[in-house]
């Protein structure tokens, strides 16, 4: 009996291990983007890269003063990048949130504080099984009152961590909307896909969040 259990707990932890954002196969039932960007009046915008997009949507969802979450692509040169292209690496492009929020009800500082501690800002290229450049950790600032904020908050945030934050913070480039299926993907798919309840709802568990 003590052997199946030890036997139990490793392959949980190869799963664990080898579960990654890219393991969906949902995606081939909605390929479309019909995703709109416009931002409220007054509200303000910032584009985070932490890992897997699913992650991120499903943490900044539930942050007071955020008023919409949308996964998607940015960063790189490739125009009108899908899911396949930035899997592959080779465009350039990281898993993008663009979190937009009521600068009344909250700050892009409290917004940073939370960003640090959903994902690893020390792990180059990784959050957990999923690897690549399409994983970096990153901020793409739109003004330079923003980019003051990040570089400032970084500054802080690497105080907390034994290695140093490999975050990059760049100027914002073109937005792409991601498709359809990426869209309030935890809330959708949290009974389904064993990403969310392996990686996705622990996550939220740590940071006090429902899952």
């Amino acid at each position: 009996m003590k052997r199946i259990n030890i036997a139990l707990v490793l392959l949980a932890a190869v799963t664990l291990y080898t579960t990654g954002c890219a393991a969906d196969e949902t995606k081939t039932n909605n390929m479309k983007t019909t995703v709109t960007t416009n931002i409220p009046e007054g509200a303000e915008y910032v584009t985070l890269g932490a890992g897997c997009f699913w992650c991120t949507e499903a943490v900044f969802q539930q942050i007071p003063g955020v008023l919409s979450v949308t996964s998607g692509y940015m960063g790189g040169a490739t125009k009108n990048p899908t899911y396949d292209d930035v899997c592959t690496g080779d465009t350039g492009h990281a898993e993008v949130s663009r979190v937009v929020f009521d600068p009344k009800k909250t700050s892009l500082e409290k917004i940073l504080a939370v960003f640090w501690e959903a994902h690893d800002p020390t792990s180059l290229n990784r959050q957990g099984a999923d690897s690549g450049t399409q994983y970096r950790s990153a901020i793409f600032f739109n003004t330079d009152a923003q980019r003051e904020i990040a570089e400032k908050s970084k500054a802080e945030a690497g105080k907390e961590f034994s290695k140093p934050i490999v975050t990059e913070i760049t100027k914002a480039g073109e937005f792409y909307p991601a498709e359809d299926y990426h869209q309030n993907y935890y809330r959708l798919n949290k009974n389904s896909n064993p990403y969310c309840s392996m990686v996705i709802a622990p996550k939220l568990k740590k940071l006090g969040l429902k899952n």
